[in-house]
């Protein structure tokens, strides 16, 4: 206890930290007051209880519970994600967009100006398809046309100043602001969600108060096995020539390439619930496929969603490591560099080690990336609620978690620059990479 006022006091000391601190807060407070301001045309008294529940509960999740409240920021900035991911894959395939990525600085900015374009677009799409689908008709005040209008201009604006709030944290203050956006809406639910199970196992409804302090335990330790899986690496050593230059001697050291054993972070989940959220969307517009095989992939909880979501999550895994590294142009800069894999080959031969370590690892880090994502629908089968639920893993665990990791591992950057203890006694605090978002190397 005494070693943590210690590093609170230490962390309270760097103005620039402070400040930084401060700055987040102060911005995040702002995004959790608009996420309260109903759309204009809306009777908030005629909502109800507008609670979602099965995969539009998870968007609920995501926006804080603005999308359920119907706030002029419903769509939080789930339109800027989708956005950053299409740039992110047309980097990849369309070499235009490859040149730009390498031109640095210019290049970031373009691709940036192109994801805001790209996520009005989104936006608009996705605002007329909420306004006609999860605003009901009896709450609308005004003419419906006009409203409809309307609220397509006011959520396309609430999504552009998230957008801008997540920038201005990044710029001025700690963590990236996408993601500290979207953990904050996920941890707004923690306590509704946490009062709601304890009333119901104070109630004596499965099990009472013993089974919610074994909740607790479970969820503590699907936390820690989480952090394992986020902060995996697997050491490939790597030797540097010694080069003597003058009086001095450069290389000659022993180094390490970190390879991640989940390298795509919480993307396969991602790309994997976006294919999930085809069959309830069809069955959502075409009522007569309500009574078809349709129907099973629109409780998250079924075992055929399982079973088709955790094989999507491990073929997008493989997909996802594949484009995004790349071990031939790891072992064209080792070579560069006058590095080596010990007992291995420069060129080709490094490139097909490099390779085989990567499918090696991939392959328990996408079955355990599988275990996280259909943990939740478990949890329901144990007799948890839904809301609860969430919690025990899937997109929302995983953002949790690489948003902690990632902000303290800033902190812990600042600790050590000014000669202060970092935040563990042992050991260093590495992040890891999220939700890509333009114009930063970590975001969701």
């Amino acid at each position: 206890m005494k070693k943590l006022f210690t590093t609170l006091s230490n962390i309270w000391k760097i103005q620039e930290l402070k400040e930084r601190i401060l700055f987040t807060l102060l911005i995040l407070v702002i995004y959790r007051f608009v996420c309260q301001v109903v759309l204009p045309g809306v009777d908030a008294n005629l909502l109800g209880q507008n609670q979602k529940s099965g995969l539009l509960g998870l968007l609920d999740m995501f926006a804080g519970g603005a999308f359920s409240k119907v706030s002029i920021v419903a769509l939080g900035v789930m339109p800027y994600i989708s956005a950053s991911i299409v740039v992110q894959l047309l980097g990849i395939a369309v070499p235009s967009f490859q040149k730009m990525q390498k031109e640095g600085e210019s290049g970031r900015k373009k691709l940036n100006q192109i994801t805001r374009y790209l996520t009005v677009a989104i936006t608009i799409v996705q605002s007329v398809g909420y306004v006609k689908t999860q605003v009901p008709e009896e709450a609308i005040l005004i003419n419906h046309t006009l409203f409809y209008i309307l609220s397509t201009f006011v959520l396309t604006a609430g999504t552009l100043f998230v957008m801008w709030l997540g920038e201005k944290i990044t710029d001025k203050g700690i963590g990236n602001g996408t993601s500290l956006i979207i953990m904050v809406g996920i941890i707004a639910r923690l306590p509704i969600a946490l009062q709601q199970e304890v009333t119901s196992r104070a109630a004596g409804q499965g099990g009472g108060l013993i089974a919610l302090v074994v909740e607790i335990v479970a969820l503590f330790a699907v936390v820690m096995f989480t952090i394992l899986i986020v902060q995996g690496v697997r050491k490939v050593p790597v030797q540097y020539a010694k080069k003597i230059v003058g009086n001095k001697q450069f290389g000659g050291v022993r180094q390490y390439i970190p390879l991640k054993v989940n390298a795509a972070g919480v993307m396969p989940i991602i790309f994997a619930q976006a294919l999930m959220f085809i069959p309830a969307g069809l069955t959502g517009f075409f009522p007569s496929l309500q009574n078809s095989w349709l129907s099973a992939y629109s409780d998250y909880t079924s075992v055929t969603y399982s079973v088709t979501f955790a094989v999507l999550i491990i073929a997008f895994t493989f997909f996802y490591t594949a484009i995004t590294v790349n071990p031939t142009q790891m072992s064209d800069d080792m070579k560069k560099n006058g590095g080596f894999i010990p007992g291995v080959k420069p060129g080709q031969a490094t490139s097909s080690f490099i390779d085989d370590v990567i499918s090696k690892i991939t392959f328990p880090g996408a079955i355990f990336l599988a275990i996280i994502a259909i943990l939740p629908s478990v949890a329901v089968k144990f007799g948890i609620a839904s809301e609860f639920a969430h919690f025990y893993g899937g997109t929302s665990l995983l953002i949790l978690v690489g948003v902690v990791l990632d902000t303290l591992q800033q902190v812990e950057s600042y600790l050590l620059m000014r000669h202060y203890d970092g935040l563990m006694k042992t050991g260093r605090v590495t992040g890891r990479t999220g939700i890509p978002a333009a114009g930063s190397n970590a975001a969701l």
